[in-house]
């Protein structure tokens, strides 16, 4: 069965991880196109200052303090939307943490950590927001932010490729449910290739070499792009990024060469030129420096592979008349020679 979305002006969006990165960007853009907005993270600081310049510049946006690992926070995050909007049409489950090492100096309890955010974190987010969605007239979204490492590995982030393999079993598996029930929930995976957000900087860093992230890059607001999208289209599951696609693509294809090649991923992730001191991170504890969509490394602002999943019928007119004029070109090459 298909369902439709509400139009985003229409909406309440809750997201999660909510003060830096594409999460940030999700609900200054959501709050920009009319949409009431529920801030989640752990800063309270950060979630003040920005639920402040959103309400300031015409928004409607509020926040709740909360560590989505936490079954107790999550049911007070739904709890809370409900008091302050009514309920909600949209749960963007965005929180994620991350630790640079080597999987085999990778203490256990770092390991489970990063499950607690996330991997469980998607659980609970989900859970509360099927409960919620789920016997209402309406059609509703929910939204996990995975990665293309849900698709394909690699070193250096081990754990958190684990947890987003995790996350997509989890998101297939909750969607297949809901459709066998015939529930009104669009269910949608977003697989962001590598994108310029703090990520590097808010990691958790044991590999005694600076923190980064592979080229090529992509703009935060492509991420946002892909997720508001989803609020308004069903969609089962966007990449966003050509270059991740084609990544995916050479690792399903290519398996055994796909492992060889990336094992040189390492120093792409972790600088061998740059030592750094341990980095605890966000893993445990909010660094209390959030507040920005961008980090230091700065992605590409376009992706004709994005932009054509999102707004498929115009790519494939564009692509005919591409290819219309190009026949028209050939035959009168031919007609002539």
């Amino acid at each position: 069965m298909t369902w439709n979305l509400k139009p985003l002006a229409e909406q309440t969006l809750v997201v999660t991880g909510a003060t830096s990165g594409h999460g940030l960007c999700t609900v200054q853009m959501a709050a920009a196109r009319g949409a009431r907005v529920m801030l989640v993270a752990r800063d309270e600081a950060a979630l003040r200052q920005i639920v402040q310049e959103i309400n300031g510049e015409g928004g409607t946006a509020d926040f709740v303090v909360a560590d989505v690992g936490n079954k107790e926070d999550v049911d007070r995050i739904a709890q809370r939307t409900i008091e302050c909007f009514g309920g909600f049409d949209t749960w963007v489950n965005n929180a994620g943490v991350g630790v640079y090492s080597k999987l085999l100096e990778l203490p256990i309890e770092d390991h489970r950590q990063l499950f607690e955010t996330n991997y469980w974190g998607v659980v609970y987010g989900s859970t509360a927001a099927a409960n919620h969605l789920k016997d209402r007239t309406e059609c509703g979204a929910i939204i996990n932010v995975g990665s293309i490492n849900s698709d394909m590995s690699g070193p250096i982030l081990a754990a958190y490729n684990a947890s987003k393999h995790a996350v997509k079993g989890l998101t297939d598996a909750l969607r297949i449910e809901l459709a066998n029930e015939g529930a009104p929930v669009s269910v949608t995976l977003i697989k962001p290739s590598a994108i310029g957000t703090p990520f590097p900087q808010h990691g958790r860093n044991l590999t005694g070499f600076r923190a980064r992230l592979p080229r090529p890059m992509y703009a935060p607001e492509l991420v946002a792009e892909a997720i508001l999208d989803a609020a308004e289209h069903p969609r089962r599951a966007v990449t966003v990024g050509g270059a991740g696609k084609l990544q995916v693509l050479g690792a399903t294809i290519l398996p055994w060469l796909y492992d060889r090649v990336a094992g040189s991923m390492a120093t792409k992730l972790a600088d061998p030129d740059e030592p750094s001191a341990h980095v605890e991170g966000n893993l445990y504890a909010p660094q209390h420096d959030d507040g920005k969509v961008e980090g230091r490394q700065h992605g590409r602002s376009m992706s004709i592979f994005s932009t054509a999943n999102r707004h498929p019928k115009t790519a494939l007119s564009l692509f005919a008349v591409i290819g219309g004029i190009a026949a028209v070109a050939v035959t009168r090459r031919i007609s002539r020679s």
